[in-house]
């Protein structure tokens, strides 16, 4: 089959590797019909390379057709349509009952003290082949595809991999009261799909800030306020403008969906150009035991939120030893939430919303749709912000 495989830092390819095959009684084969490319794939193109093994199979946004089952699978059938969750969950063990998908105690990667696998997301989370390919294998048939109806386009059902729940998680996490007033600090694809959730969901007013224009434009479409960061440049500028918004206190809460690549942390840049740099062994040493992020998304959130609010943390971190302001943590009285999204956890909540009426806008969301022979370039388009790319789409 054909697949998009890391080969190093920027270097993507579409390479022939072997078919995936069913290993374990209860695995299906999927074969893949649209695959996403998420912000996170960007990390492993850019920072997260110590990690990462030439061949490795990227991606964990896909959707498709059962082409195969296992014995012993007994909800899906040939035939059948399924999106699959990014995260690798059982379903069936302590943390899973708790809704805790992205914490499987089944699929934990115990040898690097990380949550549940992960399709297409390195050593870190189990190497297991991702969904930007033709075919995929997928364990725990049972429990683990979302089964859709046949007939709407896959758009209409492709985001439930990751896009939509991480975003509703992150809404959820963010804990904003009724007319209360969210502020979305990033808003590429999750920034943007969380920032809709909370307007659906009731609050008064969001503010989505980014710096590029498309996306601020977006945002804007569909009801959100937005601030230009090349207008507000620096956090106290940024600080100040969200205080104005919301009668001088801040906003009740601030989701965080930028993570570690945050614009305007210039000396963690500069460290995570040098790591780069680094053998792999060196890298993942320095990577796994420093903080190499870059914070000044988060570090605004903090200042930014009105004392007593909450933070919600979706964008991605990797450094292991960042320093929080923590004195002013908490001075504010702040929550803080975080984590990977429980996608199982909020699939019965969102499904309602994909109908014809489409509160969310999830059909047209993605700004290209490619196949996949072009991967490598759109990961180069989408890490550098060119020719108004938010979301992309691949069809093998």
């Amino acid at each position: 089959m054909r697949a998009l495989t890391w080969h190093g830092k920027r270097d993507v390819r579409v390479d022939t590797v072997a078919d995936p095959r069913v290993e374990e009684p209860t695995d299906v084969i999927v074969r893949i019909t649209s695959t996403g490319i998420c912000g996170s794939d960007l990390h492993l193109y850019e920072i997260l390379g110590p990690f990462m093994t030439p061949g490795d199979i990227l991606g964990h946004e896909p959707m498709g057709i059962v082409e195969e089952t296992g014995p012993e699978v007994t909800a899906l059938a040939p035939g059948d349509r399924v999106v699959v969750p990014f995260n690798i969950s059982c379903g069936t063990c302590a943390m899973c009952g708790q809704g805790l998908q992205s914490q499987c105690e089944t699929t934990q990667v115990r040898s690097q003290g990380k949550g549940a696998a992960l399709f297409g997301y390195s050593k870190l989370y189990g190497s297991v082949p991702g969904g930007q390919a033709e075919f995929l294998r997928v364990p725990f048939g049972n429990t683990l595809p979302v089964k859709v109806p046949h007939g709407p386009p896959d758009e209409r059902f492709l985001y439930l991999s990751d896009v939509l729940p991480t975003a509703w998680q992150a809404v959820e996490y963010a804990a904003v009261p009724p007319g209360g007033s969210l502020a979305v600090l990033g808003l590429g694809p999750i920034g943007d799909m969380a920032a809709r959730i909370a307007l659906h969901r009731g609050a008064q007013r969001v503010i989505g800030v980014d710096l590029v224009p498309e996306r601020l434009s977006r945002a804007q479409a569909r009801g959100v306020t937005t601030l230009d960061l090349r207008q507000h440049d620096g956090a106290d500028v940024l600080v100040e403008a969200l205080r104005e918004l919301t009668d001088g206190r801040g906003p009740d809460a601030v989701i965080d969906a930028v993570g570690m690549e945050a614009h305007g942390s210039a000396v963690a840049q500069t460290g995570q150009r040098l790591v780069g740099l680094l053998p792999d062994a060196w890298a993942e040493k320095l990577m796994t035991t420093a903080g190499v992020d870059r914070l000044a998304a988060l570090h605004t959130a903090v200042k930014a939120v009105r004392r007593g609010g909450t933070v919600s943390v979706v964008g991605v971190y990797g450094g292991m030893a960042d320093p929080l302001p923590m004195m002013v943590m908490f001075d504010k009285q702040l929550q803080l939430r975080m984590g990977q999204a429980n996608v199982r956890r909020w699939v019965d909540d969102i499904l309602p919303l994909l109908t014809d009426a489409d509160p969310l806008g999830v059909e047209g969301f993605a700004t290209h749709v490619l196949p996949l022979e072009d991967g490598p370039k759109a990961y180069e388009t989408f890490q550098r912000k060119q020719d108004g790319m938010v979301k992309t789409l691949l069809r093998p």
